[in-house]
């Protein structure tokens, strides 16, 4: 269990997809990195043991372990013998931004939704559907608390891309190496 005000089961922290071309070693992983890098878990926080993460998620201990090492190699968590493992502080690392995980979350999203059998063209209409629908959301919650702020004042916080290389497409859709 993590504790965070009130107490949320790993499992509904982890959902993992068994049948994606993702290893779910890996997805742990990348979940693992969003939840340090978007602030859900603070850095000194303290993770559920690798027995029980396993255990709560159903998948191998061994599995949990790798994810474990890999993280603290890569500097996002700290273990402690005989205490567990921690949230390092990552604020300073170079490449932890909120764009790098869109960009990461947003790879997720367009692999998962082709190995649906979505085609590019289906995933941006409802990318866009979607987004069309959190707009409008946002400007009922934010009312008429901010009727006097210009609407380029209300806007969130703007990540740019980097363009995607053409040959992407082409391995996107099925027709690259």
């Amino acid at each position: 269990m993590v504790k965070l005000g009130k107490t949320i089961p790993a499992g509904d922290l982890f959902t993992l997809d068994e049948g994606s071309s993702i290893p779910v070693w890996l997805q742990l992983k990348n979940r693992f990195i969003y939840l340090i890098t978007s602030g859900f878990y603070k850095p000194g926080d303290h993770l559920p043991t690798v027995r029980g993460l396993a255990a709560e998620v159903e998948v191998n201990y061994n599995t949990v372990s790798k994810v474990y090492q890999s993280l603290e190699e890569d500097g996002y968590i700290v273990s402690k013998p005989r205490q567990g493992a921690f949230v390092a502080d990552v604020s300073d690392k170079p490449g932890v931004s909120a764009s790098v995980v869109a960009e990461a979350v947003t790879a997720e999203y367009l692999q998962r939704c082709q190995e649906l059998g979505l085609s590019l063209e289906d995933i941006d209409a409802q990318f866009t559907a979607a987004l069309v629908a959190a707009k409008q959301k946002r400007e009922r919650e934010i009312g008429d608390t901010h009727e006097s702020q210009k609407p380029e004042d209300r806007r969130g916080r703007i990540v740019e891309f980097p363009a995607v290389p053409s040959d992407a497409d082409e391995r996107a859709s099925g027709n690259g190496a």
